[in-house]
């Protein structure tokens, strides 16, 4: 339909969702519910083995969150009657657009972000939670600007850039409130990829490893890392071996393709 803010395509074993919102390309609350709608397809088709985030707006990923939307956010706290602490304790319960993110983040499939302009503010923020960030080269800016209007990141900005790029360059370019070019975001490690050509065409390309793979092996395996830096090493090598055993337990596929490995020349390299 014409008037989808985001739209999901599925074609080969994979799931393209774009973002469509003209003439600016924001991220507003209504692409948000739109967005859980969608995931709950990617989530229960078996089917679908990746996903690949795009911008359906010419020269935007996503440009950023609707600040006409922040403000109405902003009035609505001040006439909430909460104090500060009562504001604190509503902020460690999920809000819609965080609850989307997280979803988003722990998605038992991989993800690939393929950036194709303006990613900045909660765009970027929506990025930093797929698994893999592609860039295509061209005259647009990737971070997080929000200092600039009096406002910091509010949707995992703060917590998941350090992960990324480590605390010292995240907390200049927070504060700072400074963007960069795709070549400057790769160089930094903020995405993964430059393509040459289009960011969609490098993810598709990658996704197709993910579709050759056992989704349980990827599921596991992408839970684990994810969880790695805020679990005791002791904790989490624990799990990884509970989860291990319980894949040889119950994967079949694990086991034919062990057994394809070892009958094949044990070239395990792709």
């Amino acid at each position: 339909m014409s008037d989808q803010l985001v739209v999901l395509q599925q074609e080969d074993g994979l799931a393209i969702v774009i973002f469509k919102n003209p003439p600016r390309g924001y991220l507003n609350q209504a692409q948000v519910s739109e967005l859980a709608v969608h995931l709950d397809t990617i989530e229960q088709d078996d089917n679908i083995r990746a996903v690949i985030f795009t911008g359906g707006v010419p020269g935007v990923f996503i440009r950023h969150y609707d600040v006409g939307e922040i403000q109405a956010a902003s009035d609505a706290v001040q006439k909430s009657g909460l104090d500060a602490a009562g504001l604190m304790e509503a902020g460690k319960r999920d809000n819609p657009i965080s609850h989307l993110f997280d979803r988003v983040d722990r998605l038992h499939k991989p993800t690939i972000a393929a950036i194709n302009g303006f990613c900045q503010g909660g765009g970027f923020e929506f990025a930093l939670c797929c698994d893999i960030r592609i860039a295509e080269r061209g005259d647009y800016r990737i971070g997080l600007p929000e200092t600039n209007i009096g406002i910091f990141p509010g949707a995992g900005g703060t917590q998941r850039l350090p992960r990324v790029i480590g605390e010292a360059k995240a907390l200049e370019l927070i504060l700072r409130g400074k963007t960069l070019s795709p070549e400057e975001a790769a160089e930094l490690g903020m995405v993964h990829h430059l393509a040459d050509g289009t960011a969609l065409e490098l993810a598709v390309e990658i996704a197709a490893d993910f579709k050759s793979k056992p989704a349980r092996a990827l599921a596991d395996a992408k839970a684990l890392v994810k969880s790695a830096t805020i679990t005791p090493l002791s904790d989490g090598c624990a799990k990884e071996r509970g989860l291990f055993s319980a894949l040889l337990l119950e994967d079949e596929e694990a086991s034919r393709l062990m057994a394809e490995f070892m009958a094949g020349g044990e070239d395990i390299n792709t």
